[in-house]
């Protein structure tokens, strides 16, 4: 939705100027969320967004991101250009302004931006104050203008220059150089450079037509993304290797100032992908318009059922959790940035009211015609929701009679769970071992004051493709859903969750490895939450004990056992592989794996959504395709313990 005002209509008299600088380095976690790694990110992403908006304008083709191996952070982009000349209003150079003064930008001018992602105008000064050195540069009318500063601070007026000091060759448009300053991020003053792929990758879906360069000068790496499909094409990504049952539903709708862009594709998986945007801004929290779509979603399913099949559903019409199952969507929104109306500073969820009603009108309108003219897509879609209708039933039933006989009724916990004494779950362990022989030892070797065992038996059931009734049935899962002691499925209460550390311990070698991808597969699409507030855990068991003399020593890597042998200097030690955690007596088992003096504990984390649904749906699924790729591709990689 490109905004038609002129270029003439830019100038420093949109600039509107609201604050100063000063409460931001006192404050900095209060404009960017957090000082930690995140805090860098969201600073790159913030001077990213600025160029993204002359790209919404509709000013913007080309964004170019670079990493630089000295730390500097760069973004060009070759809109308009920030307006240099000065304010009439504040006497002060418009570009000076918008760098050094908060909430000082033309997103508070409705002729200069109609609709924007950036925080409103605070992200480029809020970036200068949390850097320790900060350059912008700026072409406009054939001239090119510099200005520096240190934390915040203008190290001399605007300027024109004569040639570019960051490489800026683009005609017309803005470069802005930053060094996050180490006295703010003492944590690292790095991004994350995953996560900023994979956002600029969503951004460059979400705006047609530009193209996005990033160039990592440490590791050499260069990556474009250039999508022409918009959310269409981002459907089609979300669903690698599912297998879909129509093509995109696609919904887009002008309502006054507001543009409605939504699709829709459902697949044979019996998991949920939607995702929400609010002028390219990820809406994680989801807000009105996500409220609004589901509801349309529901109705007009739940409206088209009634007239096909009448009183053949019975009484019981579809709900929301049954229109869910294997739906792939897109809600996105764009709208002028003056009304927006988010819940918290860091705009994960929209609160506008009257978003709710335009995207649930629109939605159920269109889906009303839609399943009308497309009758095979729109039983099809039905069929689909009929079975989850019937899982979910099932499940209830069989969930209801698991916890009658369990954990809400006050009966006793499985058996062979080796509980601890400790009550706090903020200070208690569980150990999920693999086979009765491993459990012994870790019962033997634990701390009992804080440590639980559970030995699991044999392989889990793959819960990638498993109704709940399915899981329930399975006792090894059954049996850790009551340890854990918080429930499972629609009535799963976190706050009854018994150890905030659930630690996945297996042998590490093939069929460990694989228990262990059972396990995550269950706690990723069943209790969630367990991995998203960081309860989840996998244990390090050493691979090595090498011992020379009485000197015992303990290798966790192929690298690390060819240090210590070397330490050894003229001494032959000899080298024990351990194939399972049952050949570890159980004060070796303690004092390797298990003491949290020593041990070696990697938290489970999920860095980047969509591509752990593609992995996981991938390699636990029923497409054989899709894994046979993949297992050609990595096929070099493996490790094999023959």
């Amino acid at each position: 939705m490109a905004n038609t005002t002129n270029k003439s209509s830019y100038g420093a008299e949109s600039i509107v100027v609201l604050e100063g600088l000063e409460p931001v380095r006192k404050r900095p976690a209060m404009y960017i969320g957090t000082t930690s790694q995140y805090g860098v990110n969201h600073c790159l992403n913030e001077i990213v967004d600025n160029a993204i908006d002359e790209a919404l304008a509709g000013f913007c083709h080309n964004v170019r991101i670079t990493i630089g191996d000295n730390g500097y952070l760069t973004v060009f982009d070759d809109g308009r250009g920030i307006p240099v000349e000065k304010s009439a209003k504040y006497h002060t150079s418009a570009l000076e302004l918008v760098m050094t003064k908060l909430h000082a930008g033309g997103k508070f001018n409705v002729g200069a931006y109609k609709i924007s992602g950036g925080l409103h105008g605070v992200g480029a000064s809020v970036v200068n104050a949390l850097s320790s050195h900060f350059i912008v540069e700026v072409r406009r009318d054939g001239k090119l203008y510099r200005q520096e500063y240190k934390k915040g601070i203008p190290q001399a007026p605007v300027k024109p220059v004569k040639e570019s000091m960051l490489g800026f060759d683009f005609a017309n448009g803005t470069a802005v150089s930053f060094l996050p300053d180490p006295e703010i991020f003492k944590e690292t003053t790095e991004i994350n450079y995953g996560i900023f792929k994979k956002q600029i990758k969503e951004r460059a879906y979400l705006i047609n037509n530009v193209y996005f360069r990033i160039f990592n000068r440490k590791n050499k790496e260069k990556f474009a993304y250039f999508f022409d499909g918009g959310i269409r094409s981002l459907i089609r990504d979300l669903n690698r290797g599912k297998k879909v049952l129509h093509e995109p539903i696609s919904i887009i709708k002008q309502v006054d100032d507001k543009e409605i862009d939504v699709t829709i594709q459902y697949n044979d998986s019996i998991n949920e992908n939607v995702h929400s945007f609010v002028n390219v801004i990820n809406t994680q929290e989801g807000g009105t318009h996500l409220t609004g779509f589901r509801t349309a979603l529901t109705k007009a399913i739940n409206n088209y059922a009634k007239k096909e099949f009448g009183a053949k559903n019975g009484d019981e019409t579809f709900t929301g959790d049954d229109v869910k199952e294997g739906l792939t969507a897109i809600v996105y929104i764009k709208m002028p940035s003056t009304n927006l109306q988010f819940e918290g500073q860091t705009k994960t969820k929209l609160g506008n009211s009257e978003v709710q009603t335009i995207v649930q009108q629109t939605v159920f309108e269109f889906l009303e015609t839609y399943f009308e003219e497309n009758p095979r897509v729109a039983k099809d879609i039905l069929g689909k929701i009929y079975l989850a209708q019937k899982a979910r039933l099932a499940a209830k039933a069989a969930k209801e009679a698991v916890l009658r006989k369990g954990a809400l009724e006050g009966a006793s916990l499985p058996g062979k769970l080796a509980d601890c004494q400790e009550k706090d779950p903020a200070l208690s362990e569980l150990f999920m071992v693999e086979g009765n022989s491993a459990g012994g030892t870790a019962k033997q070797g634990r701390d009992r004051k804080f440590q639980a065992i559970l030995p699991l038996r044999g392989k889990v059931l793959n819960t990638e493709r498993a109704y709940l009734d399915k899981v329930l049935a399975f006792k090894e899962l059954k049996d850790l859903v009551i340890a854990l002691g918080m429930g499972i499925g629609e009535s799963i209460d976190y706050a009854k969750l018994r150890y905030h550390k659930i630690v996945i311990m297996t042998d590490a070698d093939v069929d460990g490895e694989h228990i262990r991808t059972l396990l995550l597969t269950f706690f990723y699409r069943h209790l969630p939450d367990v991995i998203h507030k960081g309860h989840l855990y996998i244990a390090q068991p050493p691979l090595y004990k090498i011992q020379s003399g009485k000197t015992i020593k303990y290798a966790y890597s192929d690298e690390e056992k060819d240090k210590i042998m070397k330490s050894f200097n003229s001494h032959i030690p000899t080298i024990q592989r351990y194939k399972g955690l049952g050949e570890m007596n159980p004060e070796q088992l303690w004092e390797t794996t298990m003491n949290p003096q020593n041990r070696i504990l990697k938290q489970v984390m999920i860095v980047d959504a969509q591509e752990t649904d593609y992995v996981f749906s991938m390699l636990m699924g029923d497409e054989v395709p899709p894994r046979k790729k993949f297992i050609v591709t990595h096929a070099k990689l493996a490790n094999l313990d023959v």
